[in-house]
């Protein structure tokens, strides 16, 4: 069993924009020495809640799709669970049964199987663009097509392009929004991080969801700060995602980011405790080890707190 290094973090401090496990991600920061700020960057619309969910589901009750495509195996049990809270699980299913099926990978698949439905392929790379090249437009002309998404939010599609191209080869197509995610009705707390990231106020900004991402860099824009987060995560703030779905929005404006080989929580705390360190070197002075970080500065492993000026100061000394 690996040890956590319980000061492998300190006087750093690291962002998190997580909506969901954010005490366990805090806690496993907290373990390696970091200071946390905490900010959410989306909200969740409750799926029982979400009218446009239930609009679409009634859509395909209605018309029942000749096509069928899961994308993600957390989305679709979690449409006929909503759908079994507005008492139309089993009609959705019936009307689901007839339909060719696609499964975008195995949790999908699993998801499918679960509900008593088969899938008739699945990708093996779980792309996206690997079930459009699958689908022919012999296969979707003129055809009814249910297209489940998961993180959806009124600015960002995490399948972008998908359902146009499927429109495209002349489908008819009937979008699925799984878990919504919208901005915070309370803004205060994401707008004091986005300020803190423009200014360099922490070392690193987590993210664990492309639509936090996106909503992230939204917000920012509307705060007239895109251009200073995004120099930021170039510069001085290093960017971790938990993976390279939820890294696509960067990728999208140029910033580069740290990703972990598994895609998961622990994974990420321990990507950033092996690789922050790394990147904001300490400077050997007169003997001592000086650790330049955004919020402080650690002389020979002793957290040393110092004025607005003074940090500014030794930052633009550190860099000479």
């Amino acid at each position: 069993m690996t040890t956590v290094d319980a000061t492998s973090l300190t006087g750093f401090t690291v962002a998190i924009t997580a909506s969901r496990r954010v005490d366990e991600f805090t806690a496993m920061l907290h373990r390696r020495g970091a200071d946390v700020a905490a900010a959410a960057a989306i909200h969740m619309v409750p799926l029982a809640d979400d009218a446009r969910l239930r609009a679409a589901t009634e859509d395909v009750i209605a018309t029942p799709p000749d096509v069928l495509i899961a994308t993600t195996g957390i989305g679709f049990r979690g449409w006929v669970a909503a759908a079994g809270s507005w008492g139309l699980a089993e009609e959705l299913l019936d009307a689901l049964r007839s339909a060719r099926v696609i499964s975008r990978g195995p949790k999908a698949t699993g998801a499918l199987r679960t509900a008593g439905l088969r899938e008739e392929w699945s990708p093996v790379s779980e792309s996206s663009d690997e079930v459009l090249a699958h689908l022919s437009t012999d296969d979707l002309r003129g055809k009814r097509v249910a297209v489940q998404l998961h993180g959806v939010t009124d600015d960002w599609n995490p399948t972008p392009g998908f359902p146009d191209a499927l429109a495209e080869r002349g489908a008819t197509l009937v979008a699925v929004p799984v878990y919504r995610w919208e901005l915070p009705a309370d803004l205060a707390e994401l707008d004091a991080l986005i300020e803190k990231v423009a200014r360099s106020g922490v070392d690193a900004l987590t993210f664990t969801s492309a639509p936090a991402v996106a909503s992230f860099l939204m917000r920012a824009g509307q705060l007239q700060l895109g251009e200073a987060v995004a120099h930021a995560l170039t510069t001085t703030v290093t960017p971790f995602c938990v993976g390279p779905v939820t890294a696509r929005p960067l990728d999208n404006i140029g910033v580069p980011s740290v990703q972990p080989e598994r895609m998961r929580l622990g994974a990420l705390a321990r990507l950033v405790a092996d690789q922050l360190p790394c990147r904001k070197a300490d400077l050997i002075v007169s003997g001592h080890t000086i650790g330049v970080h955004a919020a402080c500065t650690v002389v020979d492993s002793s957290v040393r707190e110092l004025s607005s000026n003074s940090m500014t100061l030794l930052k633009l000394l550190a860099m000479v």
